[in-house]
Order: structure tokens, then C-alpha cells, then sequence
């Protein structure tokens, strides 16, 4: 077992393949993983087209990767959480950069480095990772269902349930029915949210977003949009308006939906400027704008228990699964929406 396939990212090159290296070797604090699925998500697509740049990276080639679960293969040195060989785990999408005193590892900031972006992620047969960052996974919970609990379900769900903070009987919208945004209508419908009001422009995608829980699907384009809002609410608008699609557009349209006191929770991530064109009545009403990054290591712990007792079944979730061999076709079928896939899975 000296060399291994991986899935990397030539930074000065903007190329990505799968290629044999050598199986890293853990250090102190880290273990080796055993890699048994991958997700795909939309953040890997956006780093192999250049729109996503690392901030952090330290080497101008990068595995890509950060939705992983697998089990524990060999141990570093120095470890103290008592980690055994064989091991369940999913792992947690980001890591700080550890210089910070007191630093909470569960807030995001300037220092928070990505798995799969700015260090190795897990498009791999192997990979390392720090001993903090691993979450053990029950014998019940499949590895392709554990793997993408720490982006596809964590980010959201740390939107609806810490971000919004939405609680029974409030109104919820969610725009964008993809891989995060069919989780937030599931994860809104989790919390007691009702009415849920799932928005997108594929019919596919509406059709997913009722039987993931929403009470109406709507088109953005329908010349009555507005009207519909209006009367599956009963007239008050939105209290929290999920934009998990990151296009300006979207949040244009979601602020304008909102009711009294309401919020725009921006769940999906864009480079382009954040613009409110609405006027007097943004300001009568009282809503607001809140930004959101990621999930936490709590909400994955949650997750999995939740995972685990069977409040939260993650098998309509996994849309196909692909050997790591053919993860440019992965990135190809995601980013061109080939079958409106929620995750596809790489199996090394």
C-alpha cells in the first residue's frame, strides 16, 4: 500500500484528474482514513472552474473533497481521544488554522481552512485527517448517507436551526431545491415550519421539493409569483426566506417576500455583490438579512443522532453512485444538473 488514486486540483493549471500518489502518512494528532464514500458537491465543481479560489491553500496541488466518511485505517502518534483501528467515521468539512487562543472551533472565521480546498480532501482511496475533526458513525447509518451529513445537511441545517433559529408554525421559503436546498426544505419541515414554500425553476426540482416535505412549489417566473407567496401565507409574507442558491436574483426576489420582522437567511455562496433594491418598505417592516457559512461540529453530532433513531433518512438523498475513477464525469453531471442529481457519491 504505498501508492493510492486521488482526485486532484493543479491550482496553477486549473486542471483536475485522478492520479496515483503516495498514501499520506498520519502525523501527530491525525489518522489515517480509509476512504468508503465521497460526496460531490457544488463548492468541488466551483473550485475545479475557478470560481471558488483557496484562501489557505499550502501546495499548488489539492485533493478534492470534503464530504467523506469511512473507517479509521492506522493510527499517529500522540493521539488522545482513544480512537481504535476499524472505526466508523464521518469527517468534518473544515478545520482552523489552530493559532488562535481560545479559539471555538464551531464560528466560523478569516482562519477557517476547507478540506478538499485549501488541504487534502477525501477523493481518494486514503486520506489524513486531524483526530478532532472525526465523528464517530453507528453500524446503521450508511457510509454514503454519513458522507454528506457535514456539508449537504449540516449547512443547512445550522441555517434553519441556530442561523433563523425557525421554530413551530413559522413560514418558510427556500429558494433553490438542490443538493442544500432540498435538505433545508427537509431540515425546515424537521423544525415544524409551515408553511413551507419550496421555489425553483425545474419542474424536477418542485416535484423533489414536495415529496421532501414542502407544501407548495412554486416557479420564480410565473407572472403571479408574488400573489402566491401571498396567499399560502394568508397575507403576512415570509418569516425566513432561505436563498441556498447564491444568485442575486433570487435574494432580490426572497427579501420582497418577506413579511413583518421577516429574514433573509443567505445560505448559498456567491462572489457577486449583495444587493436590496426594496425601499421604504424594507425598512417599515423590519426585516433583515443574515449571512451563513457551513455547519458546525454540533450539527453533525446531532445529525448523526438523528440519523441514527430514524428522525432523519438520508437513502432519497443519494442520487447515484460512481467509482473514484470517474469523478470527472461526476463533476460533469452535477454541474450541468445531467438527472437534477441532490448527491452523487464517489467510491474509491
Amino acid at each position: 500500500m504505498d501508492t493510492m488514486l486521488a482526485g486532484r486540483f493543479h491550482l496553477d493549471s486549473k486542471k483536475f484528474a485522478v492520479e496515483e500518489v503516495p498514501v499520506p502518512v498520519p502525523g501527530p494528532g491525525e489518522v489515517l482514513i480509509e476512504v468508503k464514500a465521497a460526496g460531490v458537491c457544488l463548492s468541488d465543481v466551483h473550485l475545479i472552474d475557478g470560481s471558488l479560489v483557496p484562501l489557505f491553500a499550502t501546495s499548488d496541488t489539492v485533493t478534492v473533497g470534503h464530504e467523506v466518511a469511512g473507517v479509521v485505517h492506522t493510527l499517529g502518534p500522540d493521539l488522545k481521544r482513544g480512537l481504535t483501528v476499524g472505526t466508523r467515521v464521518t469527517l468534518e468539512a473544515g478545520k482552523t488554522c489552530g493559532q488562535c487562543a481560545g479559539c471555538v472551533r464551531s464560528r466560523p472565521c478569516t482562519q477557517m481552512r476547507t478540506a478538499g480546498i485549501d488541504y487534502d480532501g477525501g477523493w481518494a482511496q486514503y486520506t489524513v485527517a486531524r483526530e478532532d475533526t472525526l465523528i464517530p458513525i453507528p453500524d446503521n447509518l450508511p457510509f454514503d448517507q454519513a458522507a454528506i451529513i457535514p456539508d449537504a445537511v449540516s449547512t443547512p441545517y445550522a441555517a434553519v436551526v441556530t442561523t433563523a433559529g425557525v421554530r413551530p408554525a413559522q413560514s418558510v421559503g427556500v429558494w433553490g431545491v438542490g443538493g442544500v436546498g432540498a435538505h433545508n426544505v427537509r431540515l425546515a419541515r424537521l423544525a415544524g415550519a409551515a408553511p413551507i414554500i419550496a421555489v425553483d425553476p425545474l419542474p424536477s426540482a418542485r416535484e423533489r421539493a414536495l415529496a421532501f416535505g414542502a407544501d407548495f412549489a412554486l416557479d420564480p417566473a410565473a407572472d403571479d409569483f408574488a400573489d402566491q407567496v401571498r396567499a399560502a401565507t394568508a397575507g403576512r409574507g415570509l418569516d425566513f426566506a432561505f436563498d441556498c442558491a447564491g444568485v442575486p436574483a433570487v435574494r432580490e426576489q426572497a427579501a420582497a417576500a418577506l413579511g413583518l420582522g421577516g429574514s433573509l437567511i443567505l445560505v448559498g455562496i456567491s462572489p457577486r455583490p449583495l444587493t436590496i433594491t426594496e425601499g421604504l418598505t424594507f425598512n417599515y417592516l423590519g426585516k433583515q438579512v443574515r449571512g451563513h457559512y457551513g455547519g458546525s461540529p454540533e450539527s453533525v453530532t446531532e445529525l448523526v443522532r438523528l440519523a441514527e433513531v430514524g428522525r432523519l433518512d438520508l437513502a432519497p438523498s443519494i442520487t447515484d453512485h460512481l467509482p473514484l475513477a470517474e469523478a470527472a464525469d461526476a463533476v460533469n453531471r452535477l454541474e450541468n444538473k445531467i438527472g437534477d442529481p441532490i448527491r452523487l457519491i464517489l467510491v474509491p
